[in-house]
């Protein structure tokens, strides 16, 4: 019987996302996690075979950790009522945390590069895009209300722009009131 394995797949995945914080998605090497780790580089072989498949590990569970925050965010709301783009908007309320801008600079450029990695997220952003849609009493306006979301978000976690606490809470009222509005139709123009 061999030796129960005590190295956890977790602590490799966060000593990766330290290392892509540091030195970039490009710049990540078996090594260098395996050094943050405190573990050797066959500990980190025996998970994580390449550093593609290390990458890829990162993304997904960056990933299913944004999926599990936005699903407990709409578990919190009172009404089923579009409840998927107002537990966006709800996660969205609160700033992105300072430690995890590099990471999602250095994932998105890892995303741009890699055509599977890109893949994934078009599924997700399509399979997100749908489950508003389906979910909304006004598909239009929960849609502008999610572009608005997803473009705070993009400028705030790829460090672009800085908008202060009361200019951060006007928007996300105003992309709330998003949710129910019902855009005028294209053939009328009213």
């Amino acid at each position: 019987m061999g030796r129960k394995r005590v190295i956890d797949q977790q602590a490799i995945l966060d000593a990766g996302e330290a290392v892509v914080a540091r030195l970039g998605a490009a710049s990540l090497t078996l090594d260098a996690v395996a050094a943050e780790a405190g573990i050797s580089k066959a500990s980190v072989i025996y998970d994580f075979k390449t550093k593609q498949a290390l990458i890829e590990a990162i993304v997904e569970r960056a990933f299913r950790f944004d999926r599990e925050h936005h699903d407990a965010a709409e578990a919190e709301l009172a009404s089923p009522d579009s409840a998927a783009i107002r537990g966006r908007i709800k996660v969205a309320s609160e700033p992105p945390p300072e430690e995890f801008k590099p990471v999602a600079l250095s994932l998105s450029m890892a995303l741009t590069l890699d055509a599977e990695l890109r893949s994934r997220m078009q599924k997700s952003q399509a399979e997100t895009i749908n489950r508003i849609i389906e979910t909304a009493s006004s598909p239009q306006g929960a849609l502008l209300a999610y572009l608005a979301v997803e473009g705070l978000k993009f400028l705030e976690y790829l460090d672009f722009h800085h908008f202060s606490p009361d200019e951060r809470a006007r928007i996300i009222r105003e992309i709330g009131w998003l949710v129910t509005v019902t855009p005028p139709d294209d053939k009328t123009g009213s």
